[in-house]
């Protein structure tokens, strides 16, 4: 494990687009299906863009309650959104109830409701996000609690490789940020960690890179993603700056520009080069090779978008 950070600033000029919903994909035996991308409100409302629909948290209301002022979730309670690796399903996470649902191919192995059972509210950690196992038959769930380091949960065939919070355990020190986001190595033998102030933590095999912690930031890092060689990741910042690490491409951020609303995520293209970043409004900007394929940009949401997930690419055959 190594907890070492370090920070690198870049910006660039993106052109903003918007429109509709998309279409399901291909067939199993056809050829690989063209990327696309779920969007996740914070009521639990999923939009497919060139993905298909397979489910929303959104259609029984008390999935996803609308806010919880004491863990600071003002506009929903769903947090988090992960595809299987067919691209035939996906997980959505609920950040205060630690309830997760499945649609579509995806499995329930557990979740972290089911260890907090009677426990007090205020020691039960809050969710932040949640990523598959290499086969889809686990995943993992990263929390923070009161001590603001992460726990990692594993369920189903996702292992076990450490977190901050026993990394604070351990060396008695805590950290400057909070976590907000984890990415699985592509092997499912390691993960990483991002916190806000852009530090990031490497367990397992993940390999590390560098990172942004213990440097000036203008915006608070949202979410993490990992190239497809897992040799390398991109940062994303509330202001869509991005920062990349390893063998990880700079394509483009929206940095240098006033966006609507901030930046809540990132995703990489998985059939090809570049990636997207999503807005809270359902704006989604494309960079490198990564095809726009859609946004809620402009539409009136019950609740702000809170995640945006790639579909995963089947293998053909």
């Amino acid at each position: 494990m190594r907890t070492t950070w370090a920070r690198v600033v870049v910006a660039a000029l993106v052109v903003v687009a918007f429109a509709g919903l998309g279409s399901v994909g291909s067939p199993a035996g056809a050829a690989a299906p063209a990327p696309g991308y779920w969007l996740l409100g914070g009521d639990g409302g999923v939009f497919s863009f060139d993905a298909p629909f397979f489910g929303a948290a959104a259609s029984e209301p008390a999935k996803c309650a609308p806010n919880t002022a004491d863990r600071q979730l003002t506009d929903g309670t769903c947090v988090s959104v992960a595809s299987t690796p067919s691209g035939r399903g996906y997980w959505i996470l609920n950040g205060d109830t630690g309830a997760v649902y499945a649609y579509g191919d995806a499995q329930l192995f557990g979740q972290p409701a089911d260890g907090f059972a009677g426990v007090p509210r205020e020691f039960v950690p809050a969710g932040r996000a949640i990523v598959s196992s290499r086969d889809g038959q686990g995943y993992w769930v990263l929390e923070t609690g009161a001590s603001g380091a992460g726990t990692v949960l594993h369920f189903g065939d996702a292992g076990g490789f450490g977190d901050t919070a026993t990394l604070a355990r351990i060396s008695g020190r805590g950290f400057d940020g909070q976590p907000v986001g984890i990415a699985a190595t592509p092997d499912g033998n390691g993960y990483w960690e991002v916190h806000d102030d852009g530090g990031v933590f490497a367990f397992g095999d993940a390999g590390y890179y560098g990172s942004m912690g213990g440097r000036l930031l203008a915006q608070p890092v949202v979410g993490i993603a990992v190239t497809a060689t897992g040799k390398g990741y991109w940062l994303v910042a509330a202001d869509g700056g991005v920062f990349a690490f390893g063998d990880a491409v700079f394509a483009g951020s929206t940095g240098a520009l006033r966006l609507a609303a901030p930046v809540v995520g990132m995703a990489r293209n998985p059939s090809g080069s570049g990636y997207w970043l999503a807005a809270s409004d359902g704006g989604v900007f494309s960079f490198g090779g990564a095809p726009f394929l859609g946004s809620t940009g402009g539409i009136r949401l019950a609740r702000p978008i809170f995640s945006i997930a790639a579909r995963r690419i089947a293998a053909v055959g």
